[in-house]
């Protein structure tokens, strides 16, 4: 018999994240009426995109090419999100990709002292960010992600699908714009190689659909507006 405390802390978890996801759902809905075809959940685009955010703590190797003096390697954001780089003073890098970084760093080279500068920005380290595991699997939750996450590696965190889990519809939600977004994968295919693996970002919800008929995941999912722009691993 499970303990007590355990099964509360399942149903406690699922209680939130139903209640989350509910709420950003029914801000999509209004949305969506207006266009019902946005309620669709077409095949994923190929064309994956990095739309990573950066954090509080990641630390980055910002590359001026050319220009050995301002190239700096395990720059630390600081807790309130900024940067401190040589010419250029304080920047604001949390919730920036690296491509919209380094083209930021760029503009401000440009304004001052380079005609035409290079950047590059990559997350060297990444600090403890979180991911929610919900659904059919051994022990739903909150999970700190270290660096990249992969889809499969977040369910391996959940202990695995459980008994009753419809391994050919796992979901990842992710809100854009305030507003819940959901891409549905094959697990099963992608254990096996046949499918490409998505990976799962801080503050995604990974949720594992049910063999059953009905579903209360499955039926949230399926009137989602379809989530595009993923980075595969």
């Amino acid at each position: 018999m499970r303990p007590i405390n355990s099964l509360w802390r399942k149903r406690t978890l699922s209680a939130i994240a139903i209640s989350t996801i509910a709420a950003l759902t029914s801000a999509s809905l209004a949305i969506a009426a207006s266009n019902p075809s946005d309620l669709a959940m077409p095949t994923i685009d190929a064309a994956a995109v990095n739309d990573y955010r950066i954090g509080p703590l990641d630390k980055l190797n910002i590359t001026v090419f050319q220009i050995k003096e301002l190239t700096v390697e395990n720059l630390q954001v600081d807790a309130s999100g900024q940067i401190l780089l040589p010419l250029i003073g304080v920047l604001q890098a949390k919730g920036r990709t690296t491509v919209q970084l380094s083209e930021e760093i760029a503009d401000k080279l440009k304004e001052h002292y380079l005609q035409s500068p290079q950047v590059s920005v990559m997350v060297a380290d990444t600090a403890s960010q979180k991911v929610t595991v919900e659904g059919a699997v051994n022990d739903a939750g909150v999970f700190e992600m270290k660096g990249r996450t992969s889809l499969l590696e977040a369910v391996a965190r959940a202990k695995g699908l459980a008994k009753a889990a419809n391994s050919h519809r796992v979901s990842i939600v992710r809100s854009v714009d305030g507003v819940p977004h959901a891409a549905t994968f094959d697990l099963a295919a992608i254990s096996a190689g046949k499918a490409r693996n998505p990976e799962v970002i801080a503050n995604d919800v990974v949720i594992v659909d049910s063999a059953r008929s009905k579903s209360i995941w499955h039926g949230m999912v399926e009137i989602m507006p379809a989530l595009y722009l993923l980075t595969f691993l």
